[in-house]
């Protein structure tokens, strides 16, 4: 098992290298024996820059496009905002993309991890992905540090990056503003995401409103490369996940569901029990009145809980008002919990059965970051000669 690197959000027009499910991929090439096996071996530029021309002349490719996300490991369950804003779409992007899921332990420990505790969540991240609908015959699904290419492709964006283009990151300057102590990675974590993305070379990102501004910074690192070393990345255009599903904590309705909010109690885990999570959403916060209705700004209590009943049901949040009218906040919730019990109670009982064998587990995430490691080498390899490394 690989101990180093890592990966993030994308989606790519270029095929990947052929690697199986058995782990299996080709011999790397030592960056300084490239030019003798240039007639042998096609690089990640020499692929893209055909595949490019392709596009230009018209021509469809017979290629998936490729789509690469992660999620951090630093809780033991999920919460609903990422099954829905994430997970679910993640499984309906398989079906049509070459699909690079990850778990995202590296960016995790920007902030002080329990290590027997960050490898624990790692597989429990894994074991949701998979319990969520993420199939291993479709999805490469990888760990971060199994691919080093990642960690390494970051520190040449770091020397590209300008102290100013970090520093005024708005997550930095959150997240440093409520720590007491401030690690460097916190700081370059963008560069970090930026690696995670340009290794594959991909022309659509999807990423939530809150990293926007991380993957503008890697367009701009991606055309500044471009423009020192010549035609390397594609520079990626951003698919803003969709806002109708945004989930917010239930005792704070004006903060986004997070793992990093403090009380567990505005949180649906996608691991709670069934009497957990009743409890919670009985419990949630309401506003003044009795009307049932849809008004972020009056009532953003009842209408999160009208946006995860939607969610939940993919019905329109129009018609469940409708049917409410007339009936007290206490229906909603009573009917709401029996909801997200039951549309979770799947993803929580393969989850469990997944974790009781967890050396096939080890097994998909070995493979996976086997394909992903190769794909990600191919691209590091033009990077460093193009920067001059031997």
């Amino acid at each position: 098992m690989r101990k180093l690197g890592e990966s993030c959000d994308c989606n790519v027009t270029i095929p990947a290298t052929s690697a199986g499910w058995d782990g299996s991929v080709r011999n790397v090439i030592p960056t300084g024996k490239r030019r003798e096996a240039e007639g042998r071996v096609r690089t990640a530029a020499s692929i893209r820059d055909s595949q490019v021309k392709w596009h230009h002349r018209g021509m469809t490719f017979s290629h998936q496009p490729r789509t690469v996300s992660g999620i951090q490991a630093t809780s033991d369950s999920l919460h609903l905002g990422n099954y829905i804003g994430a997970l679910q779409q993640f499984v309906v992007h398989q079906e049509s993309h070459d699909a690079f899921y990850f778990i995202a332990n590296m960016h995790a420990i920007t902030v002080e991890q329990d290590p027997a505790e960050l490898r624990e969540r790692t597989l429990r991240t894994a074991a949701q992905f998979l319990a969520a609908g993420l199939d291993p015959e479709k999805s490469t699904i990888f760990v971060q540090s199994q691919v080093p290419a990642h960690s390494r492709l970051s520190w040449v964006l770091e020397c590209t990056t300008s102290m100013g283009e970090a520093t005024r990151m708005t997550q930095f300057k959150d997240k440093s503003a409520k720590q007491e102590h401030v690690s460097l990675g916190l700081l370059t974590y963008p560069a970090l995401m930026a690696a995670d993305i340009l290794l594959y070379n991909p022309q659509m990102v999807p990423v939530g409103e809150d990293q926007r501004q991380h993957l503008e910074l890697t367009r701009n690192l991606a055309e500044r490369f471009n423009h020192r070393f010549g035609q390397t990345f594609v520079v990626p255009e951003p698919q803003i996940l969709r806002t109708t599903a945004k989930i917010y904590d239930l005792q704070n309705p004006n903060a986004k569901m997070s793992k990093s909010l403090p009380s567990p109690a505005g949180r649906i885990d996608i691991l709670d029990e069934p009497k957990a999570l009743t409890k919670k959403i009985k419990s949630a916060v309401t506003d003044a009145g009795t009307e049932i209705a849809f008004d972020r700004e009056a009532k953003p209590g009842v209408s999160n809980l009208l946006t995860i009943y939607s969610s939940l049901t993919s019905r329109p949040v129009e018609d469940i008002v409708d049917e409410y009218a007339g009936k007290m906040y206490g229906h909603l919730k009573v009917d709401l919990a029996e909801i997200a019990v039951e549309a979770l109670r799947p993803v929580r009982e393969r989850t469990l059965e997944l974790l009781d064998d967890r050396a096939q587990l080890q097994r998909i995430l070995d493979a996976g970051a086997a394909k992903a490691d190769e794909i990600a080498e191919a691209t590091l390899r033009d990077v460093f000669d193009r920067v001059g490394f031997l």
